[in-house]
């Protein structure tokens, strides 16, 4: 069944348009990549969904009702979880207080919600009163999760997970990534990682200059000779 559907879709930020009649669309359950060069608008993509961008054209349905005339508050109620590729702890506030944050469009703080976080990420629950920055940064890429899990969202927005981890690290970001979607959550990703990404997804987007390019399972895309020259290095 599908929950996520972008159809037709300009998109950008006051007079600048970025996106020219982007589709995408995620079921329930899958785990889908979005892939290209920088400047092509896979960040654009996420940032419309969640209402940070402007829809100029298009519809971005979610579970069938229109959401791109949203507000970012609006589409959090929705139980879409959103992990921005930068500024997405609260360095000064504690691990705690940034998960607690996490759940603020909620009537109450979901504790089993919070253990189930930190037995996801035991890292986290060792360092529950200390400042978010002050944990490493695959720690707070795994509280930028954790924040956006507390939610118990149906589909997971990612951008660029992997961005500014050390290499030894990558492989254990796409490890929960994919420990997450097996669970249940549905995924959408945009990633620099392009080949390991594809790799591990059920699905793949490459964009460029703002457009589709190529649609297709991720392993299909990996062996597109098309794709590889063009996006994957060869």
């Amino acid at each position: 069944m599908s929950l996520l559907d972008i159809v037709d879709l300009d998109a950008g930020y006051g007079d600048l348009q970025v996106l020219s009649g982007v589709d995408i669309h995620v079921d329930d359950g899958e785990y889908v990549t979005i892939v290209g060069p920088n400047g092509a608008g896979k960040s654009t993509v996420m940032k419309t969904i969640v209402g940070i961008a402007t829809c100029l054209g298009g519809s971005i349905e979610y579970q069938g009702t229109d959401i791109s005339g949203l507000s970012p508050e609006e589409v959090v109620r929705e139980r879409i979880g959103y992990v921005p590729q930068t500024n997405n702890v609260f360095p000064t506030l504690t691990v705690e207080e940034n998960l607690r944050l996490g759940a603020y469009v909620l009537d109450e703080m979901p504790e089993d919600r919070k253990r189930d976080v930190y037995d996801r990420f035991p890292a986290l629950a060792d360092r529950t009163d200390e400042d978010a920055g002050s944990l490493s940064g695959g720690q707070q890429q795994m509280l930028a999760m954790g924040c956006a899990l507390m939610l118990d969202p149906d589909v997971l927005l990612l951008d660029e997970p992997s961005a500014g981890l050390a290499p030894d690290l990558v492989d254990d970001m796409f490890d929960r990534v994919d420990e997450i979607n097996d669970a249940g959550t549905t995924i959408l990703m945009v990633e620099q990682n392009a080949k390991e990404a594809l790799r591990r997804c059920d699905r793949g987007y490459v964009l460029a200059n703002g457009r589709n390019r190529y649609e297709d399972d991720g392993d299909a895309l990996l062996g597109d000779e098309e794709v590889r020259r063009e996006f994957l290095g060869g």
